[in-house]
């Protein structure tokens, strides 16, 4: 053993002399560069020794701030380190390592530079508490195996031999099933006794004593043991220990061994599909380790379960569902109280911001008997973790006061314990009004569900029905008292707890005040009376519910004529915008007519197309899409969870008119017998399946053959049966219906919704027919909390998605990326980023908000999208479809609502209240309340001679 010290000691010699003679020849050279070279490498180095002392003081000042930013802890370890000065690293390591567990890099370099630089035999027990606290960590086995390899150099001290096979044989419990490296580990060891048992052995020829060979034969069975340990696990490489074993082993290997050896490789085989997909795979390789432990679980093997947790939360530590379900299986299965308790304290250290992996600690230490002060001390840390809810804090909260609330026996009047939860109850309801509410501008307890469980424990526990009475008065007061099921669980508690009197007095309390559901209270109050109240309670009961009821439904009818007038108002309001923009084509279509109408031969021909134009382009617009086009209706859960429907079936209120746009030179009259017959056949409701087919938007005017191209472009979705190109007089319209052969090709097609063809986003929505399902609702405007997404504006309208994706990678595991855009499929600036995980959204929100990109400073904020406004929503109340057509509501494509008029001043008309001749049309009354107002006649166009009479009189 002091022959292997020796060596060693020799061996590190020669390197150090070795090193130090690379750094004299360094230095030679660097004198024989010349005098300006090292003036300038020394104004060089001065100001990069400025920029980094100014960057150190920078850090340290952000870190007095916010101590819990990890990016900034790792940055000033990098900097002290290049600096050199070890009392400044050392007190950023500690500090960083009490907040957070380190990576195993952190960890390596740490001890790296302290084993350099403790030299002395005193200062041994400093590195190994280092180590120590390394293994705690993350389960690591190049950490362990420095920690054997530094032990073997101690072993020369007293008691150090067994203390090099105490740590080996713990990182081989630790870390010996690691399928991949822990074999890295058996063989140290093995290599370890084998350099013990060649200094046992004696020299050949020389007969050893009987306690030589006692030695010499319990190391060969340390060996022999190694062994056959490590050919009862499935690793990788087995075959070449089992190789090993049998050239080494005098005795050969016995059948015992073999099978065992045998069934580990079995298993090891089924294992390697997993391993080699983990290899495969790309950091953080979340999805390939869930399969791998869904696997484990299946076995049932717990050692191995647990290792391959391990193995998963080294590479994804800051998933908070994964420490979830690994903490959750040690819970429920080994009921080990150091191993479970030291996993929670792993995962809230990782994942301080979320409150489930919080409230599991707790009550876990509860489970395995934790002392009090641990507890406590526990949720004071919970309360300073920086949840990003209201609600968090709540639910925390109450994790604690149940635990407080079983400490207490009730069976004695008064106890420190039960002072102790009414102090915990008063400070929890200071705290959400205080911190909560400032934080947050709102409680995250509306239903004061804390004072709720602090009335029933007073009243059932402690019988004191009056303190339970103040807190339901106080639970009123916060704007509860509205609420119908508030005051019926007011009056459950005095039914328990209480008084026939108070139950009455609750009772009409509740009559009085509710307003969601004020018949069910007053059905309450009669039924109490009918069954313990006199006669004059329960006319009394009788007076007070009519009389509250008759409030109620005048109310409601004054409430619902408000909002009649106000649909009305809205109504005029469309009608009155429809009515101009009507006026703005008639003049836009009499001029011309005007200007065509000195060709004699041409006029019919453009008098039919203009009448075309108005019935196919004006009635039969594209379903426009409703707020969130090209905006949030392209990221469903996003924004807007939208498709496009129809107003009546596959072609609206109107079949549109399919016609094929004529090829030049063609004739007309050559077109029109096939475009009828088409129209006739696909115009058929009994051919029409809306449930097989789906309707396309935002295609390119100019596409050629769209029948053609969009069967090509659809058929991989499954058999297309037909496809209904739109036209009007001027060519293909930019939509069309595709009906499939079935039903199970729809949902293949809707995935193609956004696709570019042509340069455009096309729209691919589900066909509705709303004579059928007039309550269905396509666009269902997503108005929750995605804590899992997040919302990016003020991009580059350059950005890309793969700028984006390099941008938000390092924050986590990216789901999806949509860039918003519009109907063009141009960029409008704005993004959402949809992550695996909520933590990595919550970070990302941190390290981005602020972040410049090509000189844009970026906004990124929790994806929260805004209520809708009244006015945004489709109201069922009244059919709009059937006041005026779509066109004259949204305005036709193309065409700019606001456009200079070019008709000669002498043809303008004063509009007035009395229906006059406008543009060379006379419109014909029509009656206001009809349902067909947007569709009135036209009237009978002037003739030339007309328009000359007129121009004459001007």
């Amino acid at each position: 053993m002091a022959a292997t010290g020796n060596a060693e000691e020799t061996q590190l010699q020669e390197m150090e002399e070795e090193a130090g003679m690379e750094r004299e020849m360094d230095s030679d050279e660097e004198e024989g560069m010349g005098i300006e070279n090292s003036d300038d490498e020394e104004d060089d180095s001065s100001e990069d020794d400025k920029e980094n002392e100014a960057e150190i003081q920078r850090l340290e000042e952000q870190l007095s701030i916010n101590a819990f930013d990890y990016n900034c802890h790792v940055d000033l370890i990098k900097l002290l380190r290049q600096e050199g000065e070890l009392p400044p690293l050392r007190k950023a390591r500690q500090k960083m390592s009490e907040l957070f567990p380190l990576t195993e890099e952190i960890w390596l370099d740490w001890l790296k530079d302290e084993i350099r630089l403790t030299e002395e035999e005193q200062n041994r027990e400093k590195v190994y508490e280092l180590f120590e606290m390394a293994v705690k960590d993350y389960i690591c086995p190049e950490i362990w195996l420095e920690y054997a390899q530094y032990s073997i150099g101690g072993m020369g001290l007293p008691g150090g031999m067994e203390k090099v096979r105490s740590i080996f044989e713990r990182a081989l419990t630790a870390v010996g099933l690691h399928m991949t490296k822990g074999v890295t580990l058996w063989e140290a060891y093995r290599e370890f006794e084998n350099v013990i048992l060649a200094t046992v052995q004696p020299p050949p020829g020389i007969v050893p004593t009987c306690e030589q060979q006692e030695l010499l034969n319990a190391q060969l069975e340390r060996i022999h043991t190694l062994f056959r340990r490590q050919l009862a696990i499935p690793l990788m490489d087995m075959e070449g220990t089992y190789a090993e074993y049998e050239e080494w082993s005098d005795q050969g290997v016995s059948d015992t061994v073999s099978q065992k050896y045998k069934r580990a490789l079995q298993q090891m085989e089924k294992s390697k599909p997993y391993e080699e997909t983990l290899m495969a795979a790309e950091p953080p390789k979340l999805a390939e380790y869930q399969t791998y432990i869904d696997y484990e679980q299946k076995e049932g093997d717990p050692a191995r379960i647990q290792i391959i947790f391990e193995r998963a939360l080294a590479e994804n530590c800051l998933v908070p569902d994964m420490w979830a379900k690994y903490t959750k299986y040690l819970d429920r299965q080994l009921k080990i109280k150091d191993l479970v308790l030291s996993s929670h304290d792993r995962a809230v250290r990782n994942c301080p911001w979320t409150m489930g992996l919080w409230k599991n600690y707790l009550l876990a230490l509860e489970r395995h008997g934790a002392d009090h002060h641990t507890i406590s001390d526990v949720f004071e840390k919970a309360l300073n973790a920086g949840f990003i809810q209201a609600t968090d804090y709540v639910n925390i909260w109450e994790a604690y006061l149940d635990y407080l609330r079983r400490r207490v026996d009730f069976s004695k009047e008064s106890s420190r314990e039960l002072e102790e939860l009414r102090a915990a109850f008063t400070r929890s309801l200071d705290y959400m009004k205080q911190d909560v509410e400032e934080r947050f501008s709102e409680s995250g307890d509306p239903s004061c569900t804390i004072m709720q469980v602090w009335a029933k424990i007073e009243a059932l526990h402690c019988k004191n029905i009056q303190k339970a009475r103040e807190l339901w008065d106080s639970i009123m007061t916060k704007g509860n008292a509205k609420f119908a099921n508030m005051w019926l669980e007011y009056y459950n508690l005095e039914r328990s707890y209480g008084d026939a009197l108070h139950c009455r007095k609750a009772l009409h309390r509740a009559v009085q005040c509710t307003s969601d559901y004020p018949e069910h209270v007053c059905e309450v109050l009669l039924t109490f009376e009918r069954v313990e109240g006199s006669l004059e309670d329960w006319d009394a009961a009788v007076q007070k519910t009519e009389t509250r009821l008759n409030r109620v439904n005048e109310q409601r009818a004054k409430s619902l004529s408000q909002v009649a007038e106000k649909e009305a108002h809205l109504v005029r309001q469309e009608e009155q915008k429809t009515e101009q923009r009507r006026r703005a084509k008639a003049d836009k279509k009499n001029q011309k007519k005007g200007q065509k109408g000195s060709r004699p031969g041409e006029k019919r021909k453009a008098e039919d197309e203009d009448n075309e134009n108005e019935w196919g382009e004006e009635s039969e617009q594209p379903p426009k899409r409703h707020r969130g086009e090209g905006n949030q209706g392209s990221f469903r859960g996003g924004g807007a969870e939208e498709y496009m429907e129809t107003e009546s079936g596959l072609f609206g209120r109107r079949a549109p008119p399919c016609r094929r746009q004529e090829a030049p030179g063609a004739k007309r009259g050559q077109q029109m017998a096939p475009a009828t017959v088409r129209k006739t056949q696909e115009d058929n409701p009994e051919q029409r399946k809306d449930d097989c087919s789906v309707f396309i938007s935002n295609l390119a005017f100019s596409m050629e053959d769209p029948e053609k191209r969009l069967k090509e472009l659809f058929e991989p979705c499954g058999p297309v049966q037909s496809v209904r190109p739109v036209y009007a007089a001027k060519g293909f319209r930019g939509y069309c219906y595709i009906q499939f052969e079935g039903k199970t090709s729809v949902p293949e097609a809707l995935k193609m919704d956004r696709r570019e063809v042509d340069g455009r986003p096309m729209f691919v929505s589900p066909c509705v027919d709303k004579n059928k399902n007039p309550d269905f609702k396509v666009f269902k405007y997503n108005t929750n909390l995605e804590k899992h997404k997040i919302f990016i504006s003020g991009l580059p309208f350059s950005c890309t998605k793969e700028q984006l994706e390099e941008l938000c990678k390092d924050q986590g595991t990216i789901k999806d990326i949509r860039l918003v855009t519009n109907r063009s499929g141009k960029s409008k600036g704005l993004a959402y980023v949809e992550f695996e995980h909520e933590a990595q959204a919550s970070q990302a929100v941190l390290k981005l908000d602020g972040t410049v990109l090509q000189e844009h400073t970026l906004s990124v904020a929790i994806s929260n999208p805004p209520r809708r406004n009244a006015a945004d929503k489709p109201d069922l109340s009244r059919p709009m479809g059937a006041m005026m057509p779509r066109a004259m509501v949204y305005g036709s494509r193309g065409k700019g609502r606001t456009q200079l008029s070019l008709i000669p001043r002498s043809l303008h008309r004063q509009t007035g209240s009395e229906s006059k001749a406008e543009n060379g049309t006379a419109p014909k009354p029509t009656g206001g309340a009809s349902g067909d107002a947007g569709f009135e006649a036209q009237a009978k166009p002037m003739s030339n001679s007309d328009f000359a009479k007129m121009l004459l009189r001007k």
